[in-house]
């Protein structure tokens, strides 16, 4: 073993032998030699203990139990995802470029790779909300079982069972793993490759660093550049800790570059090498460019809010702050209201044993691996929650998953390594002398022998074979404050965390009052508890190897979660274990509290959100609907924080009083909960309303699912950000004649279209692309197609005002609504654009 490793790399349990022939161990004059407690049976050497397999099993089955529990009353989940998954299964041209319908009209606004996951299994299993799902939640148990692997290789199984515990609890990560968003593939993936990273440091390999950059680059075919944002942490940890030299470092980083331009950019550069004449539209861009797309609205317009075409960004001049889909930008972002329920339970917690575990490293060699896992995952959290956090464009708190494995890996590290550092007590040496490593227990051989006091070389004795040399200010001072440090860190990090979900269970008073309270008492019990034990006498360290009596790495026994250095009678032992896991416990409660809501609860529409109703923020269900049909503070249809927004009012924009659908022309009030006719629209028909409007989601279950599924049909936002779920008598009239036609009908926006072609099975064009504002079709181009017949209806009531972009769409509903007859069906205006003309 590398003498720069840490203890926790080697798993072995008791002293080694002493070599044959070797002194005995010396100790330092002044040390004192306490009897060695009979150990407990020892696991065989290198193999993780008994408990640890079966401890494993329990966490993936509570995981996926979790994750699958009353998996199909989601329904579609987010519809604009599961009509391009149905287009994938139908065809394979689709399923290449993501398109949103079957006849490849446009695609979705993202790389497809998450849709390719789920499509192949509509494929082999049918259309349904569960063979849509269900690999996403898969993928979480994955995701929990390779960030359990990834920790015990350097810190063992204790470490390894609370990271992976800590990510399977969070609620963002519930909710995106019981949804087919893109988030699942990309936390799945970035775990994997954190794990080929830490493969690769352990013997400089370059293969598993190759692997590191082709498991980036599939993540940007999952969700594009917010995939790099670890880049940089994982190649500046090889660069520090990989065993090797600093030119092979740096060649092995440069293929795995190469890695990553390969595995991201053979789909980026086929599509810009086929004409745009034999392939959809680019969904998402404005000039039909994959490149614009990614460094665009998807790119640097996420940090800067500039994104032409968005809704709701902060794109507007003069604006800023992430507009009222994003909350505010800023340091405390990930601890607001809308935020802060998602993802921040242990990010406090996390930040504190960060620091701390950093410390306990101290002046390590550079090889550390204590050091390098801290690092990598501080890093992963550091980075990717600052871009988060002042981020300027859209972002939503789901986004906020892709921290969860780098919480989950620090607190299931740094809790290791508080807790042995905080129980072992060191054997003091002599004043002004510090041998080469640690003095070693009984038993335990030590690299060379101290000279006692008054012998040299000189006089005849032996000189030692390790050196010896003054004891830095410094390195004394740590030696002296390492267990009050990790124990104050410890207690500190217990209270922080109880005061904190104290605070988060506060943002929803009427949900489960007497939780908080629990958790408040008994955290802080806990965190006294921990203090008073500290203050009991103590024996002998825990077994040490020779690695680390040699000075190796600033670790700790992989069982000292489980097996404590304090070797004192076996009720005080069995007390520490027992204070410990009720101190986990109570840091788990409140996010585990709030994922058991999150996964008992449908979820549907574009902006999802984990756990209950929270005052200030948003509630379950997600943005196609709010609790009572009641945006939070603000009236009836208002978003929160922005000023004047009476009923229904989309503020910020012109026109508009109360009930008016904003960016169209006239503005008057269309009469209550914004349900009334608005001028210039295709038929004068009666848009759904804002959220809070009759039409809208209502709480939990707003939107569509099928198999009749608590939805409502216009969905929240006109169809913005969830689907309709058509009527019987919709559906049959758009399946007449299905095969005469490439598009059964076409409508403004992805999610509008998206509950019809859901329903029908038979592709709907979705103009304008997700918002409406892209140039797909062009009004010219749209008119050919009805002029070829190639498409059967148009359909009113899905038009939305975008931030800048193309017109194209309202230019296209102004012309259906002054050529063709409109006629009503179920409340939804639709134009016969085969024989509807007008006379």
């Amino acid at each position: 073993m590398d003498r720069s490793e840490s203890l926790l790399t080697a798993q072995t349990a008791g002293p080694p032998a002493t070599e044959a022939g070797a002194a005995p161990p010396a100790y330092p004059p002044g040390a004192t030699r306490v009897p060695e407690p009979t150990p407990p049976p020892a696991d065989p050497p290198g193999r993780d203990p008994r408990w640890a397999r079966p401890a494993l099993l329990g966490l993936l089955a509570a995981t996926g139990s979790l994750y699958l529990w009353g998996l199909g009353a989601s329904g579609w989940g987010n519809a604009f995802y599961s009509a391009a998954v149905q287009a994938g299964s139908q065809s394979w041209e689709a399923f290449f470029y993501g398109s949103s319908d079957a006849a490849n009209s446009i695609t979705v606004d993202k790389t497809p790779a998450s849709l390719w996951l789920m499509a192949l299994s509509v494929r082999l299993f049918g259309l349904s909300s569960w063979s849509i799902l269900v690999p996403q939640a898969l993928l979480g148990v994955a995701s929990v079982g390779v960030l359990y692997a990834t920790v015990r290789r350097w810190y063992g199984p204790a470490a390894g069972l609370l990271a992976g515990a800590v990510l399977a609890l969070t609620p963002v990560a519930t909710l995106m793993f019981r949804f087919n968003n893109p988030d699942a593939l990309l936390v799945f993936l970035l775990v994997a490759a954190a794990y080929a990273t830490v493969r690769a440091v352990e013997t400089a390999s370059a293969r598993w660093l190759a692997l590191t950059g082709t498991l980036v680059g599939l993540g940007f075919l999952t969700k594009m550049l917010q995939a790099f944002l670890v880049i940089p942490v994982f190649a500046g940890v090889y660069l520090l800790a990989a065993p090797t030299g600093p030119g092979r470092r740096i060649r092995h980083l440069l293929l795995a570059g190469l890695a990553v331009v390969v595995s991201a950019g053979w789909w980026v550069a086929i599509v810009e090498l086929v004409p745009a004449s034999a392939r959809p539209y680019i969904g998402g861009s404005q000039h039909n460019s994959i490149l614009e797309l990614t460094l665009g609205y998807n790119g640097l317009g996420r940090i800067t809010g500039d994104e032409v075409g968005s809704v709701g960004g902060g794109g507007r001049p003069g604006g800023g702050g992430g507009g009222p889909f994003s909350g505010q930008a800023g340091l405390l972002r990930m601890f607001d209201t809308e935020v802060g329920g998602q993802i921040s339970w242990l990010l406090p917690a996390a930040l504190i044993l960060l620091v701390a575990g950093l410390w306990l490293a101290g002046r390590a060699p550079r090889t550390d691996r204590t050091r390098a896992g801290l690092l990598l995952w501080g890093g992963w959290l550091l980075v990717t929650g600052l871009i988060f956090s002042f981020m300027s464009g859209i972002f939503h708190a789901y986004y906020t998953v892709a921290l969860a494995p780098a919480i989950g890996g620090i607190v299931g590290i740094g809790v290791t390594l508080l807790w042995r550092a905080a129980r072992t007590a060191p054997v003091p040496a002599p004043a002004g002398v510090e041998p080469t490593g640690p003095v070693p227990p009984a038993g335990v051989a030590p690299t060379g022998p101290v000279p006692p006091a008054g012998v040299t070389p000189a006089d005849g004795g032996s000189a030692p074979a390790g050196p010896v040399r003054r004891r830095r200010p410094a390195a004394a001072f740590a030696g002296r404050w390492r267990g009050p440090v990790a124990t104050l860190s410890l207690t500190g990090t217990l209270a922080v965390t109880t005061w904190w979900s104290w605070h988060l269970l506060g943002r929803s008073p009427e949900w489960y009052p007497w939780l908080r309270t629990t958790v408040l008492v008994t955290g802080l019990a806990v965190a006294a508890l921990l203090l008073l034990l500290s203050l009991l006498p103590r024996t002998t360290p825990a077994p040490v190897t020779k690695e680390l009596a040699s000075g190796g790495g600033a670790g700790a026994d992989a069982n000292s979660l489980i097996t404590p250095a304090w070797r004192g009678r076996r009720a005080g032992r069995w007390l520490g274990a027992v204070v410990v896991g009720v101190g986990l416990a109570v840091g788990l409660a409140g996010p585990a509290a709030y994922a058991l809501q999150t996964a008992a609860t449908p979820h549907t529409g574009a902006i999802p959100s984990a756990g209950p109703f929270v005052a200030g923020g948003f509630g379950p269900g997600g943005r196609g609907g709010f609790p009572g049909g009641r945006m939070p503070d603000g009236g009836s249809g208002e978003f929160p924080g922005f000023p004047g927004g009476g009923n229904g009012q989309f503020p910020g924009f012109p026109g508009g009083g109360t009930g008016a659908f904003p960016g169209l022309p006239g503005g008057q009030d269309g009469g209550s909960n914004g349900t009334g006719a608005v001028p210039d629209f295709p038929g004068g028909g009666q848009p759904p309303a804002m959220p809070g409007g009759q039409n809208g989601g209502t709480g939990q279950n707003g939107g569509t699912g099928p198999g009749g599924s608590r939805g409502q049909r216009g969905g929240g936002m006109g169809g913005l950000l969830d689907a309709r779920e058509p009527s019987a008598e919709m559906t049959a009239l758009l399946t007449a004649d299905a095969d005469d036609y490439t598009w059964v009908a076409a409508t403004v926006g992805s999610n509008n279209a998206s509950g019809y072609q859901l329903a029908t099975g038979e592709p709907v064009m979705p103009i304008g692309g997700f918002n409406g504002s892209d140039p797909s079709p062009t009004l010219a181009q749209f008119q050919r197609y009805v002029a070829d017949g190639r498409v059967h209806y148009f359909i009113g009531g899905g038009g939305f005002r975008a931030d800048g972009g193309s017109d194209a769409s309202g230019q296209i509903a102004a012309w259906v609504a002054q050529t063709f007859t409109a006629t009503t069906v179920d409340g939804v205006t639709v134009y016969d654009l085969s024989s509807g003309r007008r006379g």
